[in-house]
């Protein structure tokens, strides 16, 4: 029976000791304030989502105004009054390079932005619509200048100046003009004149010349000598 008793008792749970009384105090205090902080952050966006949707509201009666820029808010307060923008029928566009700095702008749909102003808001400049109609007038004439040039071929290129005209001062205007004269082609280059030739005489003739020449030396050897 003491046995059984002893066995029932140690596989109950012990009493809490007074340190581990503090942790769960100490665990429930934190998961209160979490929720609080919880309930705090849901309010604050469904204020603050009210508050946008009283702005939209507002621009959307104004008809004076085409577009609204916000001050710049957080990740989740743009996400936030995107929304509320998708919900009202307009357009929205997040600008702004530092997440911190990222701001809203909502537009009419009838005033929706051309890539030309949102790349004009997206390097922080102000949208003037007289200087992006010259812009485009620019680019359209440019365009069709380079449209003609393609259809005229390359250019020709020619020198400002003559360079006898530049150097006249050196050669002289009609140095190159003397020259021209000068440099005139002989045609009797590599040609022998006639009188300059030794003997005009052919192959046969020569030959009979010099058998002549050689018959008589020898007849004249075979002659006796006199005393």
């Amino acid at each position: 029976m003491a046995d059984l008793l002893g066995s029932i008792l140690s596989s109950m749970e012990k009493p809490p000791s007074l340190g581990d009384q503090e942790s769960r105090r100490k665990a429930r205090e934190q998961a209160a304030r979490l929720k609080k902080l919880q309930e705090q952050d849901k309010q604050q966006k469904v204020e603050f989502r009210k508050r946008m949707e009283k702005e939209v509201s507002d621009f959307i009666q104004d008809s004076g105004q085409i577009k609204k820029k916000f001050q710049p808010m957080n990740k989740i307060e743009r996400s936030i009054l995107h929304d509320v923008v998708e919900v009202a029928g307009l357009t929205s566009f997040s600008f702004g390079e530092d997440d911190d700095c990222r701001y809203v702008m909502i537009f009419k749909k009838e005033f929706a932005p051309s890539d030309e102003e949102l790349d004009s808001y997206r390097h922080g400049e102000e949208w003037d619509p007289q200087k992006a109609e010259e812009k485009r007038k620019l680019k359209e004439l440019a365009q069709k200048q380079e449209e003609e040039a393609a259809k005229q071929g390359p250019a020709v290129v020619s020198p400002a100046s003559d360079y006898k005209d530049k150097y006249s001062h050196l050669i002289g205007k009609g140095a190159a003009k003397d020259a021209a004269h000068m440099l005139q082609a002989n045609k009797t280059y590599g040609c022998v004149p006639v009188a300059n030739k030794r003997d005009t005489r052919s192959i046969e003739e020569a030959m009979n010349e010099i058998r002549a020449k050689k018959r008589l030396r020898q007849s004249g050897e075979e002659l006796p000598t006199t005393s």
